[in-house]
């Protein structure tokens, strides 16, 4: 079966408004096949040629002095979008660091970053359909998903993006089964019908060992129930037969 590779990103820029020449100072990626965290991952900091606005340097602590010696944008453009070539982007406020790394790839005289990756899931998005009126930042959804944060001292785009990565796979542990309960009619037309004529589903027949526990635990709740158990009152079904 063809694997599925998704990539978790982040960035850290100079401060919110790119319109304001704000520029990104660090990005980082996460690479996830087949929804698992590959261990893989691009991380780099960036020289902007800029200052950071105080309440951007207060969450995440880079400054122009640690960035002096690092590498421009478009010295590290060609690296992030072969990391990300064809993939399937998870960003968390998506419309946020898009708009900076269009801004960023533009300027290194490069296509916009879709024409580099595939579809782009937005985890906030995402978040607020599953968990409507609630807080949905990163910290609020690792509190949520049981995802451990402890390490999470300040904001970095490569904590930030392994987190994330997390997240996302805890949000959407169920949409690995075979049948998608309640999902929005648009996602499954977008989705489209998928193919499993392929798919081989193991069937793992109980081992003696197995069976003996079974019957030690039926025996139990038989005795437990003083010879009432339904499970030892019930006849086994024939071979072959259709069961409802």
């Amino acid at each position: 079966m063809r694997s599925i590779r998704q990539v978790a990103l982040d960035t850290e820029t100079t401060g919110l408004d790119v319109k304001l020449g704000n520029r990104v100072i660090e990005v980082a990626a996460v690479e996830i096949v087949n929804r698992q965290l590959s261990g893989v991952h691009f991380h780099r900091y960036v020289n902007a040629g800029r200052d950071s606005e105080p309440g951007a340097l207060e969450v995440h602590g880079l400054t122009t002095e640690f960035l002096a010696d690092k590498p421009a944008f478009p010295e590290i453009a060609r690296d992030l979008v072969e990391f990300i070539d064809g993939a399937e982007l998870i960003i968390h406020n998506a419309a946020f660091d898009i708009e900076f790394l269009d801004a960023e790839l533009a300027l290194a005289g490069m296509q916009p970053l879709s024409h580099y990756c595939g579809p782009v899931i937005d985890s906030l998005a995402l978040a607020r359909e599953l968990r409507p009126g609630k807080r949905n930042n990163l910290d609020a959804l690792c509190e949520a998903y049981s995802v451990d944060r402890s390490g999470r001292v300040r904001h970095g785009a490569l904590i930030d993006t392994r987190l994330l990565a997390q997240v996302y796979l805890a949000m959407t542990r169920g949409q690995d089964r075979l049948v998608i309960d309640a999902a929005p009619a648009e996602r499954l037309a977008a989705a489209g019908e998928a193919d499993l004529s392929t798919l081989m589903l193991p069937v793992l027949a109980a081992d003696a060992a197995e069976r003996a526990a079974h019957e030690a635990r039926l025996d139990a709740i038989d005795k437990a129930v003083r010879g009432t158990s339904l499970w030892r009152r019930a006849e086994p079904a024939p071979a072959g037969a259709a069961t409802a």
